[in-house]
């Protein structure tokens, strides 16, 4: 499985390529799923824009029987063009559990390397499974003000309007705990105003042909739209957990050891 759109750099993407079966053979390990995140998957890169490709990867059974266990992330040499790190399976579920929306963004990732179709969805549908709604927007509150504290530019607006984005993505999927990843999906699909939604437009094409916004101050409908949604969410903060959490670590648990044959 593989979805590499035509705005990335074919040079940059060989290497990659490259890098993750540097891992595979030198770690001993699979890797049923490689992804891009960051700007490019959100939806609003910028020329100079890196690469952050993320991805999970599976070590063989005994390994998790080691009385000293490997590291649960693997790194690949950082520069000013690559940033090419991963996650153990392990860790990723123990997150999901946690209700942290990070491995459901890779999942939901746009751009592909490299990924088993199979997996995705099984790991999807355990997270349908044991992520608490609660928790995800929880994540995306806590996201969304951090983001909003010190300097402000127009460039850090972006990590904040998408937070806010999924927050109201998810207010109106009630039913649902696992939103898109990019920003103009999350948008198209909820009850944002067609104001609020072209004012986003025209951020995200003044970014993509801009090194450096810069700082500035963000049109007034997506900062009152961001405030509006934050203080809308308020309430996941002291929502009472749904499930079972004993059934939770049992689905989890028997998910992981399906994976590992």
């Amino acid at each position: 499985m593989r979805a590499i759109p035509s705005s990335l750099d074919p040079l940059v993407v060989s290497e990659i390529d490259r890098r993750l079966v540097g891992v595979s053979v030198e770690h001993s390990v699979r890797i049923p799923w490689a992804i891009e995140s960051g700007s490019r998957a959100w939806g609003f890169p910028s020329p100079d824009s890196d690469y952050d490709c993320r991805f999970i990867f599976v070590r063989e059974p005994r390994d998790y029987l080691s009385l000293w266990p490997a590291r649960d992330v693997i790194e690949t040499p950082l520069d000013e063009t690559f940033d090419v790190n991963g996650w153990d399976l392990a860790k990723t579920v123990k997150l999901l559990v946690r209700g942290n929306a990070t491995p459901i963004e890779w999942l939901r990732s746009p751009i592909i390397y490299t990924g088993e179709s199979a997996f995705r969805d099984g790991l999807l549908k355990l997270a349908s499974e044991v992520v608490e709604r609660s928790s995800i927007a929880r994540h995306y509150l806590h996201v969304a003000r951090q983001q909003q504290n010190g300097t402000t530019t127009l460039k850090r607006f972006f990590y904040t309007l998408r937070p806010a984005a999924a927050l109201r993505w998810l207010a109106d999927h009630p039913q649902e705990s696992v939103p898109p990843m990019d920003l103009p999906t999350l948008l198209a699909e909820s009850s944002v105003p067609k104001a609020v939604t072209d004012a986003a437009a025209e951020l995200i094409a003044a970014k993509a042909v801009t090194r450096e916004l810069g700082t500035g101050i963000a049109p007034a409908i997506l900062t009152r739209f961001v405030a509006d949604e934050l203080d809308r969410a308020e309430h996941f903060e002291t929502a009472q957990p749904q499930r079972d959490p004993a059934a939770v670590r049992d689905i989890a648990n028997h998910y992981f050891r399906t994976q590992l044959g």
